[in-house]
């Protein structure tokens, strides 16, 4: 058998021998251009480098955690198409998060973990793959279970309703990057959640089986909607230095969203209490408890964060 490696990318002759160019790193993990090369990454005059940092790590890990459940669903959907759709739906968010962890390196690099050995992994993986889940700053709406494929289309309708609005307002912000990088995810959005929005409909108005199965999916993920909508201390901050956006600015745009779909379904708003935020002790405890954005999270993040991070950690550096 001849050895494929020799062969020119456009051997038609060998499905494997494009693959095969470069062999020792085509997979994942190595030989990526740095995902801002040729991007100013100065920071706007008057804004704090730590702020802008921090927000971007927020606006990257919602997408960085949705994405990893997201891809639960690969093989694992109802159908082909819509197993294409759930994967690349979690690659747009991966695309999102790589970039505004890029952006949260260059603004403050302290914030990204050193490694013990000196690997030369890039900084976004680091960030994603070498911080502990209190280290982790999105909203709990995205880490928990993922359900069934009913419970999947109402989160990434409730998830996408809510990042479009954001993201669409921070097309004006002050920083280049972040407006660049929410001109792109906006497109993004619009499909994910038309996409979701066309499948709660179709659920709710199929047999009664579909119709229970969305109607306890929205029960199961609606104490986590409120919290979408709560302004963290570095979100005013971000929208007060015209870099980003208060996110109870957008409550009343999304809510009318949500009562379109809603009225269109016949479906009602759910009658259960937000989820309460995470108690414990510390001096950086906040007095009402700590939620996603404070680094309080769930236990089902740190199950989430073990699966996807245990090969990075196990070979920092590695090569494949």
């Amino acid at each position: 058998m001849p050895d494929v490696r020799t062969h020119e990318p456009d051997d038609h002759d060998n499905a494997y021998a494009g693959l095969l160019v470069n062999d020792t790193h085509w997979a994942f993990g190595t030989d990526f251009e740095d995902p801002l090369a040729g991007v100013d990454t100065t920071v706007p005059d008057g804004v704090d480098p730590a702020t802008l940092a921090a927000y971007c790590l927020m606006l990257g890990d919602d997408a960085l955690v949705l994405s990893q459940r997201l891809a639960e669903w690969c093989s694992n959907a109802p159908d082909l198409e819509e197993d294409i759709a759930l994967s690349n739906i979690a690659l747009d968010l991966l695309g999102q998060a790589r970039l505004l962890l890029a952006r949260a390196a260059a603004a403050d690099g302290s914030q990204v973990p050193a490694l013990p050995d000196g690997s030369p992994v890039p900084d976004e993986d680091r960030l994603a793959f070498f911080r502990d889940a209190p280290q982790f700053r999105n909203v709990r709406l995205v880490e928990v279970p993922g359900g069934d494929f009913a419970q999947t289309v109402v989160r990434i309708l409730l998830f996408s309703s809510w990042r479009l609005a954001l993201l669409d307002r921070l097309t004006r912000s002050r920083d280049g990057v972040l407006a660049a990088v929410a001109a792109k995810a906006v497109k993004e959005l619009t499909y994910h959640r038309d996409f979701a929005g066309r499948w709660f409909l179709t659920l709710a108005r199929g047999t009664d089986e579909s119709r229970r199965r969305l109607v306890a999916g929205l029960d199961a993920l609606w104490p986590l909607w409120s919290e979408l909508f709560e302004t963290h201390d570095v979100e005013r901050a971000a929208a007060r230095s015209g870099i980003g956006v208060d996110p109870a600015d957008v409550a009343a745009d999304v809510e009318a969203v949500l009562d379109q779909v809603l009225a269109a379904s016949g479906v009602d708003r759910p009658a259960v209490a937000p989820l309460a935020a995470v108690q414990g002790d510390g001096a950086a405890q906040p007095a009402h408890g700590r939620k996603g954005r404070d680094g309080g999270h769930t236990e089902a993040l740190g199950a989430l964060l073990a699966e996807m991070q245990v090969v990075a950690r196990a070979h920092p550096g590695g090569q494949w």
